[in-house]
């Protein structure tokens, strides 16, 4: 079988997550087919979705002007895996605490955006992360933090007493950027740990 994976590319990083996809799909000995998803109608077709980093206002307009936001609403309904990272996790979250934002009320937390610092503030960290044997490698970069966790949501992984990666029902949210190391794990985590191909 073939692992249909859409990672939304309407802004933020796409190849590398389409990359850390492949290499996933691989360690599992499966075939995986990747589209970037610019317009509505690919969705449907996608056994998981990838909702990336870049900016969350953009992302979220753009997701609505589209007609993508509500085929990524059913896709969560009918309980296929999304792993939504850094913006992705403040659009797919339920307090965004942003006005600008029309977010998509997926994750049961609410999030502060920018909380671990500007750009210049970025960093790397060893993380465990519920599910994995040895520290994942997370790259923070103006990563936001999840300040309340909903009832029923897992939290998977904290930094400084913050919760930065859950999961909730089919879907996995990280405050950081997993596609920006070599390794795969968290997309493993998302996707083949739910996925019956």
């Amino acid at each position: 079988m073939t692992l249909t994976a859409g990672v939304i590319a309407v802004q933020g990083d796409v190849s590398e997550h389409a990359a850390a996809i492949e290499r996933a799909a691989q360690a599992h000995g499966e075939d995986s087919e990747i589209h970037e998803i610019r317009q509505s109608g690919i969705v449907p077709d996608c056994d998981v979705l990838l909702l990336p980093g870049g900016e969350s206002t953009t992302i979220s307009r753009l997701l609505h002007r589209e007609e993508i936001a509500e085929e990524i609403i059913d896709h969560v309904a009918a309980n296929k895996p999304v792993l939504a990272t850094c913006a992705g996790l403040i659009v797919a979250s339920t307090d965004p605490q942003d006005d600008r934002i029309e977010e998509l009320d997926l994750v049961d937390v609410t999030v502060q955006r920018n909380a671990f610092g500007r750009q210049k503030d970025s960093f790397e960290a060893p993380l465990d992360v519920t599910g994995l044997g040895d520290p994942f490698p997370a790259v923070f970069i103006r990563a936001p933090v999840i300040s309340e966790v909903g009832e029923g949501v897992e939290t998977l992984a904290e930094w400084d007493g913050r919760a930065v990666a859950v999961r909730d029902g089919p879907i996995v949210a990280t405050s950081f950027h997993p596609e920006l190391t070599e390794d795969s794990r968290m997309h493993d985590l998302a996707f083949f740990e739910t996925v019956e191909l």
